[in-house]
């Protein structure tokens, strides 16, 4: 019944592409998505049933289950109630266990996060005590203590003359030097000879201050001590008034008092200088300061925001046909990337790099690596199979072909191509999942000398063309290829599987009929190597992008017959090229897909040099418009995909430095 189901849906698909239809095409697309019963395929049933078991949408589960219950197994007979009954049982276990045990991953990454940030706080405390530490010990001193050995030595040898008549306390010598130097800073620097009351007056006047002040200090610490304190206290005022009189005496010299203007005159001249000198620094600082310009350009975490990416548009002033909603980045990968797919579900994604290393990765609801595979020989290519679309086959650059479980995470079977024919280059699975074609070349001699040149035309060698069987890994045909065999460097078919399209080194495009293993037509398409061919979305013509740097639409109904032809940018069709310092260079053929269309086959996604570009397809002799741009990489894009399983659009965008940026998008509807 399921068979009959899919097969008369097929036919009237082919009906209605055969009469162009494409309005009554998408309306019954969406219906058929919509369709609960899902053609009574239990392959889709089950598949709708572990998507709303990984999506957590219990209601919507239980809601499937009833309608499956109403409609099918309601009408089975009693013998059977016992098994429905296990299954439905079984199924909300199943919900439960993956509920479970997604919880409790989140919660173990959440406290490694929270270890994590306890530990930065952690640091950051220490680092600002020690910061803390170092200002209090490490503080900055005025400027003319900083030059007190230039301002010390003629009030040191004018203390001297006056030690050696009276011995003075510490204190007394340190209070009778600062009120000499403080106040004189005050005054003006004097000119001839100065009165000798006057020349008295700043030493007396601060020689009193200080004694003053120490009488202070003595009677304020009195008034909590006993009486003996405060006897020893006057005592000791009586005797400091008697070394200021003997002082006094001593000043009234005239000689003593010329050396002490002498030398007042040059402390004077002296701390101009310096204070002239410190307010010359201040503003020149100050200015350094103010005047510094901001620098243009943006810091790298405003380039990868995803609130910037809307306003990368490349069409100014136009309405936007997409919403970004975020933008991820994947980094595990430690060199260029040469493929990118994310499988028909739009779950799973593969990415391998120039290392062999593959990749497999989730990205909802968070990302994180699945399964990682190291090759000991050279992987070329990968592709998803479609049924189940857990299956990866790998294609390595010595003749051998790997069919990997994602889940089990170990290879199911190993195959091997003509020796002659060693470097797998394309690899392409039916949309039924029963087999899948194999693009294999010999090996280039320009790649064996000269492996990182990136020179045009590397695969122009012999290659053939094979069909091989997904279960029983066996050939079942060999295509012809006129008019010489040739490396085939891409495949894609279409919607049902009964076209394939390749696109060659030689510049033919080649359309084959599966049902009947023959080329139905071929065609000179570009003036060099075919790098990427796609269906278009009503699959009644076929795009290419080509080493000549145009994107074409074809016509399959008419061979050779141009649609549309627009050229590209340099640096969407490669070489790709990442330079670097001392002289370093990298440069890369393509490999993987440059283009990918949207869910409508209105827009396409292409390569640049800084992320991903999405144009619109147009009828006019301009096959395309830029729209929006992506952005978000540093170094060039070499790969691209878009996902459009799910109802908000993904698109991958792979570079040369190993980065992959997944961008979800929303179709903006007015």
């Amino acid at each position: 019944m399921a068979s009959a189901v899919e097969r008369t849906d097929e036919l009237v698909r082919e009906y209605l592409l055969y009469r162009e239809f494409t309005g009554t095409l998408k309306v019954l697309d969406a219906e058929m998505k919509a369709d609960k019963e899902k053609g009574c395929r239990v392959d889709k049933i089950v598949e709708h049933l572990q998507h709303l078991v990984q999506g957590y949408d219990l209601n919507g589960l239980r809601e499937y289950w009833n309608y499956l219950d109403r409609r099918l197994f309601r009408r089975l007979e009693d013998a059977y109630r016992h098994t429905v009954n296990k299954l439905r049982t079984s199924l909300y276990r199943y919900y439960l266990v993956h509920t479970v045990q997604e919880e409790v991953q989140r919660r173990c990454q959440l406290q490694e996060e929270n270890e994590a940030l306890w530990q930065k706080l952690f640091a950051m405390q220490a680092e600002a005590k020690m910061k803390k530490e170092e200002e209090v010990v490490h503080h900055k001193l005025p400027y003319y203590v900083q030059n007190m050995d230039r301002l010390g030595d003629s009030e040191l040898d004018l203390m001297s003359s006056q030690r050696t008549s009276s011995p003075m306390p510490s204190q007394t010598k340190a209070g009778s030097f600062l009120s000499m130097l403080l106040p004189q800073s005050k005054k003006p620097p004097v000119k001839g000879s100065v009165p000798l009351q006057q020349s008295q007056s700043p030493v007396s006047t601060g020689k009193k201050d200080g004694i003053n002040n120490q009488a202070a200090k003595s009677k304020d610490g009195s008034a909590a001590r006993d009486g003996k304190m405060l006897s020893s206290t006057t005592t000791d005022l009586g005797t400091v008034q008697q070394r200021q009189k003997r002082v006094q005496d001593l000043e009234r010299d005239p000689s003593i008092v010329q050396q002490r203007q002498r030398k007042v005159l040059d402390y004077g001249k002296e701390r101009k200088e310096l204070l002239s000198k410190g307010v010359e620094k201040k503003p020149e600082g100050s200015s350094a300061e103010i005047d510094v310009p901001s620098s243009p350009e943006l810091p790298i975490d405003q380039l990868d925001s995803p609130s910037k990416l809307d306003k990368c548009s490349l069409d100014g002033g136009s309405e936007q046909p997409f919403i970004v909603l975020s933008q991820e980045e994947y980094a595990e990968h430690h060199s260029s990337i040469m493929h990118c797919r994310v499988d028909c579900s739009g779950r799973r994604v593969a990415s391998l790099d120039v290392d062999g290393v593959v990749k497999v990765w989730t990205f909802n609801p968070t990302m994180q690596t699945k399964a990682t595979i190291m090759s000991k020989s050279q992987l070329l290519s990968l592709e998803w199979a479609t049924k189940p679309d857990r299956l990866l086959l790998l294609g390595s650059g010595v003749g051998t072909v790997r069919l990997y479980d994602t889940d089990a995470k170990k290879n199911l079977y190993e195959l091997t191509i003509d020796e002659s024919y060693p470097r797998i280059l394309s690899l392409a699975c039916s949309p039924s999942g029963t087999s899948f074609v194999c693009s294999s070349a010999a090996p280039s001699i320009k790649l064996a000398t000269m492996p990182d040149t990136g020179e045009k035309g590397v695969n122009l060698v012999p290659g053939n063309l094979l069909l091989w069987d997904t279960k029983t890994m066996k050939q079942q045909h060999q295509f012809s290829l006129d008019p010489e065999p040739i490396a085939i460097n891409c495949t894609a078919f279409s919607h049902n599987g009964n076209l394939l399209v390749s696109g060659a080194a030689d510049g033919i495009i080649r359309l084959f009929d599966m049902q009947r293993y023959d080329c139905a037509m071929s065609w000179h398409a570009h003036s060099g190597e075919v790098y990427s061919v796609e269906f278009s979305y009503d699959e009644n013509s076929v795009y290419s992008i080509g080493e000549d740097g145009k994107f074409i639409q074809w016509n399959i109904h008419k061979s050779g017959v141009k649609v549309s032809e627009c050229g590209v940018q340099s640096d969407a069709i490669g070489p790709f090229v990442l330079s670097g310092y001392s002289g370093y260079k990298q440069v890369q053929v393509p490999h993987g897909r440059l283009f990918a269309f949207d869910s409508e086959g209105h827009y396409v996604l292409t390569c640049s040099s800084s992320g991903g570009i999405i144009h619109k397809l147009t009828n006019t002799e301009q096959a395309m418009e830029p729209c929006l741009s992506l952005g978000g990489h540093r170094a060039p894009v070499v790969t691209v995909d878009w996902c459009t399983a799910m109802d908000c659009g993904t698109c991958l965008t792979a570079s040369m430095d190993g980065r992959i940026k997944l961008t979800t998008l929303l179709a903006h509807k007015p």
